[in-house]
């Protein structure tokens, strides 16, 4: 199906399946509240939310009908986080559903009677968020982003495209755990690929303008992007000093790449969308959240631009672009 059409779905179509139609003799329509990580206009975002209401009618719950989502887009910003929580759980849901490290945490901290239904989480046991992978116990289950062992394909992806690089800046988010495992996978896997891994914190702006002119004057180098709310916040800032230093860069999932960032490679999220709807369902039908697993990704995704590596100099290898899932020219 096209993005077109998917993007229809938000005003809610009339569900005609049988399943819709046992959902809507439900006695009362049920709440949805929705924290998202990310703004409403980044990349994919609305694709993602359209996605998630599509599956849910494919369910039997209708938004506007059976069920009603309240949804909050946060756009990274922790205090916004922190208030759309709050918002929200007043609202007395008969489900929350969380996208992102950050929000996710900011939910679980505010309610512990709430089902939560996480996408796009890295490392919830170590996050806190559940017991465990397999019985998360408690009222939170989910979608992790993808397992730390997943960072250790970006060095080998930089090397891959830039033979030549001897160093790279690794931008991190500070203030998610999540930081710590995948810098710690990459830099496990820097003297394979001979390359010194030089960890930047996505703070302030200038900061992050001042360190990387900073690595870029030294030569050589070049950009691995971590997986968090921070990078996406920042993610026009970063591709145009990328651009002004020529800077090779991996990035962690496609939105990156779509907006000009040189090469990503991570999980769908719109896949994770759909599969947390399918959650949804589970619980509204009675299901605790404790006893459904925290699940892996089942889909990951190769994306290149070609047009920003004609910008910055970079020939591409061909056994790359032809494994690509997507190629931008």
């Amino acid at each position: 199906m096209q993005r077109r059409q998917f993007l229809t779905l938000l005003g809610g179509a009339v569900a005609t399946s049988p399943l819709a139609a046992r959902a809507q003799d439900a006695a009362r329509t049920r709440r949805i509240g929705m924290l998202v990580g990310v703004g409403s206009d980044t990349p994919d975002a609305q694709l993602r939310y359209a996605v998630f209401l599509e599956k849910l009618q494919q369910l039997g719950w209708t938004n506007g009908q059976n069920v009603r989502v309240e949804i909050r887009w946060s756009g990274g910003d922790a205090k916004l986080m922190r208030q759309y929580a709050a918002e929200l759980i007043a609202l007395t849901p008969d489900i929350m559903v969380t996208t992102g490290s950050l929000s996710t945490e900011t939910v679980v901290r505010s309610t512990t009677s709430v089902p939560i239904v996480f996408a796009i989480v890295l490392d919830p046991v170590g996050g806190g968020l559940v017991k465990s992978l397999s019985r998360p116990g408690g009222n939170a289950t989910g979608f992790m982003m993808f397992e730390y062992s997943l960072s250790a394909k970006w060095p080998e992806l930089l090397k891959q495209i830039a033979p030549t690089i001897t160093r790279a800046a690794v931008l991190r988010e500070t203030q998610s755990t999540a930081a710590v495992g995948q810098f710690a996978v990459i830099q496990s896997v820097a003297s394979s690929v001979g390359v010194e891994m030089i960890p930047i914190d996505l703070g302030d702006v200038s900061d992050i303008e001042r360190e990387l002119e900073t690595f870029a004057r030294s030569g050589n180098g070049g950009l691995i992007v971590t997986a968090g709310a921070s990078a996406i916040v920042h993610r026009d800032l970063i591709h145009m000093l990328a651009l002004r230093h020529k800077l090779p860069a991996v990035y962690p999932e496609r939105s990156f790449a779509a907006t000009g960032g040189l090469i990503s490679y991570g999980p769908s999220y719109i896949d994770q969308y759909r599969r947390a709807a399918g959650y949804v369902d589970l619980i509204l039908r009675g299901q605790k959240p404790g006893d459904l697993p925290v699940q892996a990704p089942t889909k990951y995704e190769l994306v290149v631009n070609l047009k920003t590596a004609k910008a910055i100099g970079v020939m591409i290898p061909p056994s790359l672009l032809a494994s690509a899932d997507e190629v931008i020219e």
